[in-house]
């Protein structure tokens, strides 16, 4: 057991304004796949799907702030700090559903309503260049930045939405509309976002000291955390080359 001083310094170490029992009950809450989740993300396409039809700004930004596509993200870097499987179980299979539902809507919103000629909008989130790299990476670190700081997340969350809800809604839209070139460009987007944002959580979680407290856990961590770094490293690397391919091309 741990006692409360010894608790209270491993915070001040961290600069940390919660504990770690505390950061996971908040994170494992984003991390459950029930009923509201999936009501929220299809309420959330819906919303996106609409902004994104009518060229509406203030509507996709509603659609980013009700998506619940933060939790499970930073909830699987939280899991891989901690080695905690079953989280990193929950999380991924969350993240998936999730993702899974608003491709599947939108693909069945883009049959109905074809999205052509695409409006700003939609073209906004057909193309990605470094900066998007850019914006992902601070998205996912500033997301884990306000949970262990108590820094109100509610912000974060929404430019976490940004980076993952339209380029999925765009995504299935096109593909249902039939645009398949167009898609693939959002299926880019969709991919850098995903990437970045969990391998800059991943990074935040580890500079933070966020970590298991008995050996045999912290080796699990540890290997854990390096496994899912290179992963989300080599697939980052991998998705700059595609960008630098087309930036030739282009």
């Amino acid at each position: 057991a741990v006692s409360a001083e010894e608790e209270e310094g491993q915070r001040k170490s961290t600069g940390a304004a919660a504990t770690r029992e505390e950061l996971y009950n908040q994170i494992e809450k984003g991390a459950h796949l029930d009923g509201t989740y999936l009501v929220m993300v299809f309420l959330s396409t819906v919303v996106a799907a609409i902004g994104l039809l009518e060229n509406n700004v203030a509507v996709v930004v509603g659609a980013m702030v009700i998506a619940p596509l933060l939790g499970p993200n930073i909830a699987l870097a939280f899991a891989t700090s901690l080695g905690d499987g079953e989280l990193m179980w929950s999380a991924t299979r969350t993240s998936l559903v999730g993702i899974g539902l608003a491709l599947l809507l939108s693909v069945v919103i883009g049959m109905l309503w074809p999205v052509w000629p695409p409006g700003p909008e939609v073209e906004a989130r057909t193309a990605v260049g470094f900066d998007g790299v850019v914006l992902a990476l601070a998205s996912g670190a500033a997301a884990v930045l306000s949970l262990t700081s108590g820094v109100a997340s509610a912000l974060v969350g929404v430019m976490v939405a940004v980076a993952l809800l339209p380029p999925t809604a765009v995504l299935g839209m096109l593909l249902g509309s039939g645009h398949l070139a167009e898609a693939a460009g959002a299926a880019l987007l969709l991919a850098v976002n995903i990437v970045c944002v969990n391998l800059s959580a991943n990074l935040v979680f580890l500079f933070k000291g966020v970590r298991p407290r008995t050996w045999l856990e912290k080796r699990r961590a540890k290997q854990s955390v390096w496994l899912s770094g290179l992963v989300w490293l080599i697939a980052l690397l991998l998705l700059l080359g595609i960008l630098y391919g087309q930036r030739l091309v282009g």
